[in-house]
This record gives C-alpha cells, sequence and structure tokens, in this order.
C-alpha cells in the first residue's frame, strides 16, 4: 500500500512538471513571437524604387530623343503619366505602388519607341515600294521603245 501511495505520488509529480514543463514552453514560444512582430513593426520602411524609377526616366529620354511622338504619342503620353505617379507614390511612402509604376512607364516608353520603329520601317518600305514600281514602269517603257 505504501508503494501504491509513492507510485502515486511520483505520477502526480511528474504530471505536475509536465504541466509545468509545457506552460513554460508556451510562454517562451509567446515571446519569441512577440519579439517578432515587434522586430517587423521597428523595420525601416522601404526604400524608394530609385533603379526603376531611373530606367523609366532612360526610356523616356531615348523614346524622346528618337522622335517617337512622331508615331507613338499615345504610348509615350502613357509613358510619362506612369513616371509622374510614380514619383508621386514615392512621396506618398506607397513604394510597391511607385515601383509598379515605374516598370510600367519604362516599358510603355519602350512599347512606343518599338512602336515608331515598325512605323519608320513601314515608311522605308512604302517608299522602297514606290521606287521598285518606278523602275520596274522604265525598264518597261524602255524595252516598249524597241
Amino acid at each position: 500500500m505504501t508503494q501504491t501511495m509513492q507510485l502515486s505520488k511520483v505520477k502526480e509529480h511528474r504530471g505536475l512538471s509536465l504541466r509545468l514543463a509545457t506552460a513554460t514552453t508556451y510562454k517562451l514560444m509567446g515571446t519569441a513571437v512577440a519579439g517578432l512582430l515587434l522586430l517587423g513593426a521597428c523595420a525601416s520602411a522601404p526604400q524608394p524604387p530609385t533603379a526603376d524609377l531611373q530606367a523609366a526616366e532612360m526610356a523616356i529620354a531615348n523614346a524622346e530623343r528618337a522622335r517617337v511622338a512622331d508615331y507613338a504619342s499615345v504610348e509615350l503620353s502613357e509613358a510619362r503619366d506612369k513616371l509622374t505617379a510614380a514619383r508621386s507614390a514615392v512621396q506618398e511612402e506607397q513604394m510597391s505602388r511607385a515601383q509598379r509604376l515605374a516598370q510600367q512607364a519604362r516599358v510603355d516608353a519602350e512599347l512606343a519607341s518599338a512602336r515608331a520603329e515598325v512605323a519608320k520601317a513601314r515608311v522605308v518600305n512604302e517608299q522602297m515600294q514606290k521606287g521598285t514600281d518606278t523602275l520596274k514602269q522604265e525598264m518597261q517603257r524602255t524595252t516598249g521603245d524597241r
């Protein structure tokens, strides 16, 4: 009987120890999670997307130098508007929005450049076609005279 009481006390002691260990573990985990949340809250604000803004500015400047506005003014205008919106988003500390807009501005400027190149190529192609047609007519006229 004494052994049964002692065994019962040992089991009770182990159960109490296990409950205390579990409670301590939960407290440590809670403290760790709270610490991580505090670190996340104290993290510095995201940096402005300067590389994306510069890339957009360069793409727009290149398009303007290539006189893209003569052929793709809508796309170039959209690129300028998005770059302006990106700069405003930086001022409002909305860095992810600013980055997205800057990237879109760059792509729009590149699209404007590509469309202008296509339009210029069409003009050259049409001129070459007219020249070829003129040469063909001259050849037929010359051949017909003999």
